[in-house]
């Protein structure tokens, strides 16, 4: 009894407990939830990786069953529970979860809704391809090793990583005190981002952070502007703000539509729906009648169907507002450094990774050296045996036993142990001359690879050279385009200085579907060419217009409702040369059954005038700068009778002259000055007298040296001079412009151009034709013209654009 008391120590207990609790803070955060910054991975994500790659379940391996991956990692490495291990393996094979799956996944793994992977004894796994990148030369000594938790196996200390693991997956977790969320990024930046400190170790953080453009999420999805990006790069914790990828469409004649295809990352699809059913359900987002999940293996598609009356934006806004539709991303990128947590910024997390790098391949080189020294050391003790090989045969044929006809080599050519050893395994077929020139050329191989290696050691520029050329090489094979789209944030300031101010080319769609594309996507053709596809529409759309801007210039939307709105170009997200674009209903609040019919570009609102045309003739004059204000919900740009809509607008000096063209083929040309000016809410005064069935199609201003261009459904066009239209009295019913049959069809646009210039026509399938003017006949105002492009009966010819400042030619 008196010596069990003597046993027991007198504590203090908090003391004791502060002690006890810093010993399993710490525990947690090197041992569990923090990962390491130079292979950006967790210690239980590294055991299973490390155990994959020792039992050689590889991506040319069959699949093996998950149960016995898992048990093979707790026996060994791990033991702290199968599911820990289990769910580590199964976020590593969701392509929902991380950005470059490390498990290659045979079975149910889950799914964004939530659903939970299947048990392990259904499911079968391996490791994926890029996985083995972070274990290459891990066999040459590259890495430390530490003894497993109960000292029988030797574990890693730390992978050794061929590419920047930890940006390019991220990583969250918590642990006591502190936790980590390093969002996920796109492997080619990240790589790219490495060769430059590679290049350049005292870089400045803010180039990194032209390479990085940001987070690249695998669900894809919109990062909203880029100052919390840039914050998070800067300090190492910033605020991302992920929408999802939403689009307003009519997907039945009256009936719109918000359709969903990408959501932000780590959000449950499923319980979001439910949110929103549950708002709507509480009345708390009105003009929501349908909800609908038709996503399927080809990826996301929720449909959110509207009430007629219902304004699209302003419920996506609701949406965006109230539910996981748009989440935040708190970066805080905290990972181990040399075994302590730290905050690291961009450009840090870049430089410990490439300290590692350097030490991994100078371990390599080393091994590689060594291994070459030794082979070396053997192939000189065999030729050595091939210049003596009669004295060496009976030497050995007179020894008693292999022990001492090693000693005897040792001792009378000189030979170290291993070198005798190597002797005496020889095979006799070795001495035949084919043999003996084997072992010379190998010889000499391996003394220039010894050469070889010796530099590379001693340079510290050849030795980045080789990562440079891996990470390139990984690149190639692995890299791809990025998946979540960063888009601007009007709310941040200084965004226009970002925008290169450059030529661009806006399209719209009959259907309002409009895209920005740079102007030297489209290559000039020769005339009566088929053109190359400019953009692909729904079925019963077809391209209405094309303009030429630049990005900083305004752009003026006038609507059939007589109303204006008002985006800078660069507003409008640009697309490739055959997407459809985006829904201007994206973009601006337009009221039911209301479309853009005209779209202007603005350099500026200090001086000019514009002159409005509707289809029943009326023209309008008002000064430019009764325009320059904006409102979400539009101005009021023309006062409309009930039958009438606006077809044309036109900026004028104030002293021009405008020609009026009808689908008919008649003309009127008069001086702007007969249009007096009005303010911006009035009615205007008639242009032009139409005919029975008979309606406006274009107005253009007169330009010196200029010339009249029409051009028909069918395909055919002209150009005429100027001077064969006398200046009118606007009012009246004009003269003939054009002769107008069953061959050529309607008139469907007029241009006023000059010789050096381009033009575009487009024609209802959306295929795009360029064409110099100058190719284009000059005929007399009563012509039918030539062939301009090739038409059929499922397509015709309806508009055309003015290419001002033509980019380099180039013959398609």
């Amino acid at each position: 009894m008196d010596n069990e008391i003597q046993r027991v120590v007198n504590m203090d207990i908090s003391k004791e407990m502060k002690k006890s609790y810093i010993d399993y803070a710490m525990s947690v955060i090197v041992s569990r939830a923090l990962p390491d910054v130079r292979d950006g991975l967790k210690p239980v994500h590294r055991r299973i990786l490390f155990d994959m790659h020792e039992l050689s379940f590889g991506p040319d391996k069959p699949y093996r069953k998950s149960a016995r991956i898992v048990g093979d990692v707790l026996g060994k490495f791990h033991p702290h529970g199968d599911s820990s291990v289990y769910n580590a393996m199964v976020r590593m094979a969701q392509d929902f979860a991380i950005r470059y799956q490390l498990i290659d996944g045979h079975g149910n793994f889950g799914s964004i809704d939530g659903d939970s992977a299947a048990a392990m004894r259904y499911t079968e796994a391996r490791m994926s391809k890029i996985a083995t990148e972070l274990l290459k030369d891990i066999d040459k000594e590259t890495i430390d090793y530490r003894p497993n938790f109960d000292e029988t196996l030797q574990e890693p200390v730390v992978l050794p990583s061929r590419f920047p693991n930890l940006l390019v997956n991220g990583s969250n977790g918590i642990a006591v005190g502190m936790a980590t969320a390093i969002p996920p990024h796109n492997l080619s930046e990240i790589i790219d981002a490495t060769l430059a400190i590679i290049d350049d170790a005292d870089i400045d953080i803010e180039d990194l952070i032209d390479i990085v453009r940001g987070p690249d999420f695998p669900t894809g999805a919109q990062i909203m502007g880029s100052e919390g990006i840039k914050r998070g790069y800067r300090t190492g914790r910033g605020k991302v703000i992920v929408r999802a990828k939403a689009s307003i469409e009519e997907i039945r004649k009256d009936k719109t539509a918000i359709l969903i295809s990408e959501i932000p990352y780590q959000v449950n699809k499923s319980k979001m729906l439910e949110d929103i059913a549950n708002l709507v359900r509480d009345k708390k987002i009105d003009g929501i009648t349908d909800l609908r999940d038709e996503s399927n293996r080809e990826g996301i598609r929720v449909v959110v169907e509207l009430r007629r009356d219902a304004n699209a934006n302003v419920v996506l806004n609701q949406l965006y507002k109230h539910t996981q539709l748009q989440s935040t991303f708190g970066v805080n990128m905290i990972a181990l450094v040399e075994g302590e947590p730290k905050l690291l910024n961009l450009k840090q997390v870049l430089h410990y990774y490439v300290l590692h790098q350097k030490d991994v391949e100078t371990r390599r080189v080393q091994y590689d050296l060594r291994k070459a020294e030794e082979r070396a050391h053997v192939l000189e003790g065999l030729m050595i045996a091939l210049n003596n090989i009669d004295d060496m045969i009976e030497l050995i044929k007179a020894a008693p036993n292999p022990p001492q006809a090693k000693v005897s080599l040792i001792e009378k050519y000189a030979l170290s142990e291993i070198q005798a050893q190597a002797i005496l395994d020889m095979r006799l077929q070795r001495l035949t001359g084919l043999e003996r020139d084997k072992i010379e050329n190998e010889y000499k191989e391996i003394i220039a690879l010894i050469k070889t290696l010796q530099e590379i050691l001693a340079d510290e520029v050849l030795l980045f050279d080789i990562i440079r050329k891996d990470l390139l090489r990984i690149k190639e094979k692995y890299g791809d385009p990025r998946r979540t789209e960063i888009t601007i944030n009007y709310d941040e300031i200084d965004i226009e200085d970002m925008i290169e101010d450059e030529d661009v080319v806006i399209t719209l769609t009959h259907s309002n579907y409009i895209k920005r594309t740079p102007v030297d996507t489209y290559a000039a053709q020769k005339r009566g060419g088929r053109g190359k596809t400019g953009v692909t529409t729904k079925e019963e759309d077809f391209v209405e217009n094309i303009y030429t801007t630049r990005t900083h210039d305004y752009l003026l939307f006038f609507t059939n409702f007589g109303k204006v709105y008002r985006l800078k170009a660069y507003q409008i997200p640009e697309s490739g040369r055959v997407a459809r674009g985006t829904a201007v209903v994206n973009l601006i609040q337009l009221d039911p059954e209301e479309v853009v019919t005209a779209v202007i570009p603005i350099k500026s609102f200090e001086s000019g005038y514009l002159m409005l045309m509707t289809k029943k003739g009326i023209v309008k004059r008002t000064a430019l700068n009764k325009f320059d204000t904006s409102r979400k919900n539009g101005l009021i740009a023309i006062h409309l009778n009930s039958d009438d809509e606006l077809i044309s607008v036109r900026e004028t000096s104030g002293a021009d002259e405008v020609i009026v063209i009808t689908s008919h083929g008649m003309s009127v040309r008069f001086n702007e000055n007969d249009v007096r000016e009005m303010g911006r809410v009035a009615t205007g005064v008639r242009g032009i007298r139409l005919g029975p069935d008979d309606e406006v199609v274009c107005m253009e201003i007169i330009l010196p040296d200029g010339k009249l261009l029409i051009v028909s459904e069918n395909g055919y066009g002209k150009r005429t001079e100027l001077d064969e239209y006398r200046i009118q009295t606007r009012g009246g019913k004009g003269i003939k412009t054009y002769n107008m049959n069953s061959k050529t069809g309607k008139v469907v646009s007029a241009r006023v151009v000059k010789d050096d210039e381009e033009i575009m026509l487009i024609n209802s399938q959306g295929v795009l034709i360029r064409l110099h003017v100058d190719d284009i006949s000059v005929l007399g105002r009563s012509t039918s013209g030539v062939r301009l492009m090739k038409t059929d009966e499922t397509c015709c010819v309806v508009s055309t654009a003015r290419i001002v400042d033509k980019p380099s030619e180039e013959d398609e």
